[in-house]
């Protein structure tokens, strides 16, 4: 049998340096967590809710708000036809040269929204051979609705596709095997295995590309400042009758985009850990 030779006192202070450690890191992860937050506590602290209300009962004060959510929706639309597969593919390795892809990706995450707006110019403008075939068509890819919904997309699509990416190669691939040797068929083995199994990670996904679609203000301020969406009324209430008006429509747009990735959080949090119990 082993012998203790700690003599009491060595284990009871080590018991309290262990004890006071843990509460250093508590309190410091608590200051971390206050900070964060800082900016939305700011906001509430400052918002008077008289003015609040009077500021959201003007006429057409609201009408940014739905230019912003109906953008959104058709943007995460766009996201699911288009970048899902994309995302599915980087997961399984399928595509060659797949750092290549990778890197195209990051770039596109990692460039100012800003620059994104001026590329964009060059990319889908007037004069570009791309915004030729939009006028025959009579649309435009500047200060237009289209244009809107064309910079919301570049703002918000990479943070939607290494997040699915990520969801769909959390996935087992033995899992996909297995259908497959029951035959399935891909396109079955995609749908009932793979989708329903990436659900969490990919609402996850989507719910943060909601919330930065909603708040595009870089690439949107340079491309599309018409239809005005509720980041352009901030930026535009704050320039023309200061901070105070603008923090209405600043807490309207935090409450309309924060919810859903809290709540795609909450679940995917759940699934992980069912699946894990």
């Amino acid at each position: 049998m082993a012998l203790n030779l700690v003599p009491p006192r060595v284990a009871a202070a080590g018991v309290r340096v262990r004890s006071v450690s843990a509460a250093a890191s508590v309190l410091g992860a608590l200051v971390v967590w206050v900070a964060l937050l800082g900016p939305v506590i700011a906001l509430i602290a400052h918002l008077s809710w008289g003015p609040f209300w009077s500021a959201l009962a003007a006429p057409g004060a609201l009408d940014p708000l739905g230019v912003s959510v109906e953008s959104g929706l058709i943007t995460l639309g766009v996201l699911v036809v288009f970048c899902t597969p994309l995302a599915y593919l980087l997961a399984r390795g399928r595509l060659p040269f797949a750092r290549v892809w990778e890197a195209g990706v990051l770039c596109s995450l990692l460039l100012p929204p800003l620059v994104i707006g001026l590329l964009l110019v060059f990319m889908v403008g007037p004069y570009t051979w791309i915004g030729s075939i939009l006028g025959w068509f009579h649309q435009s890819a500047t200060n237009t609705f289209l244009a809107l919904v064309i910079a919301e997309v570049y703002e918000s699509a990479p943070y939607y596709v290494l997040g699915a990416q990520a969801a769909f190669a959390g996935v087992e691939p033995r899992l996909e095997q297995q259908a497959s040797l029951l035959g399935d068929r891909p396109r079955r083995v995609f749908r009932r295995v793979t989708l329903p199994l990436a659900a969490p990670g990919l609402a996850m996904s989507l719910a943060v590309a909601w919330a930065r679609a909603m708040g595009a203000f870089g690439a949107v301020v340079i491309i599309a400042y018409h239809p005005t969406g509720i980041p352009l009324q901030i930026y535009t209430t704050l320039q023309e009758t200061g901070l105070a008006s603008a923090l209405p429509f600043a807490l309207v747009l935090l409450v309309v985009a924060l919810p859903l990735p809290l709540a795609a959080y909450i679940w995917s949090a759940r699934a992980g850990r069912r699946r894990r119990g």
